[in-house]
């Protein structure tokens, strides 16, 4: 059995098409926990319509400390050994939990399996498929890498939709930390990467929504996402070994210089004065060749 938890507070404007995505998926073995956090809104309503009529859905409500006490609660409830997190405003594609459960039967315990994700704003306009293919913790640490042509892919899995792991994961990397609100997700597949079976597959199984107004979209628009998630990086490349963070500092350099040459060659003007003026001048030259 699949286990999707979905944490949710206030969230009427989602909580209904969330519960019909899983549906929609006309798969049997899936159970649907949906923690919420004592909603003041329609929530708890549209959740009890649909709870009675689905016995694949079971939910609480009650008020907890924030979105990892919320998981936390959905993974003691899960009777399933396949986990899987849809926050209310994210979907999946379609037959994504047959293919998810047909996967899983050759996994060894536990696995973390990672497939694509497109990545949607508030028009519904697509910004972005993230394909995070390098998952190992030196890769994940990079943030950015360039990809195989040469241009500039995010490594990092953006959104849960879009990965599945075995529940007995959590023996080995204990649950979400309860007072990290939020990059609970990055910090637990930081610890993940380490001691599961990690594989990634070149499928879109998830949909992300990045929005005005969402918790995520404005932490990143104020700048306070890059400072927490740059901490958080700092905090555990610590705890690697010699060597790995000799190569995160090698592969920086590697990717910095490139980088740099894009990004000035498309803006000039932004050149120290000095610099600028070699680089006009060089262009000149060619140019009257």
């Amino acid at each position: 059995m699949i286990s999707i938890i979905t944490p949710v507070y206030n969230g009427e404007k989602f909580i209904e098409s969330c519960l019909q995505v899983v549906i929609n998926q006309n798969f049997a073995e899936v159970e649907h926990i949906i923690v919420d956090g004592g909603s003041t809104d329609q929530t708890i309503d549209i959740i009890k319509y649909y709870a009675n009529q689905h016995p694949h859905i079971r939910w609480i409500s009650e008020k907890d400390q924030g979105q990892s006490d919320a998981m936390n609660k959905g993974i003691a409830m899960a009777q399933g050994l396949i986990i899987g997190i849809l926050n209310v405003d994210d979907f999946y594609e379609p037959n994504v939990l047959s293919r998810i459960s047909e996967l899983f039967k050759t996994l060894p315990e536990p696995s973390l399996i990672v497939g694509n994700c497109n990545k949607w704003d508030h028009r519904g306009k697509l910004i972005q498929i993230n394909k995070p293919k390098r998952l190992r913790p030196v890769d994940l640490l990079m943030g950015k890498q360039i990809n195989d042509d040469g241009m500039i892919d995010v490594t990092f899995p953006v959104n849960p939709s879009a990965y599945f792991y075995h529940k007995s994961l959590h023996q080995k990397i204990g649950v979400y930390k309860v007072e990290e609100h939020y990059v609970m997700d990055i910090d637990f597949l930081l610890k993940a990467v380490k001691v599961a079976h990690v594989k990634y597959f070149n499928e879109i199984w998830g949909n992300y929504r990045y929005y005005p107004g969402t918790k995520t979209f404005d932490d990143s628009t104020n700048g306070t996402s890059e400072r927490r998630i740059q901490q958080l990086f700092k905090d555990y490349t610590k705890t690697l070994s010699f060597f790995e963070q000799w190569e995160i500092r090698l592969n920086r350099i590697m990717i910095f210089i490139p980088l740099r040459i894009f990004y000035f060659s498309k803006y000039p003007q932004r050149l120290p004065q000095s610099i600028h003026n070699r680089f006009m001048k060089s262009i000149s030259s060619l140019n009257s060749k």
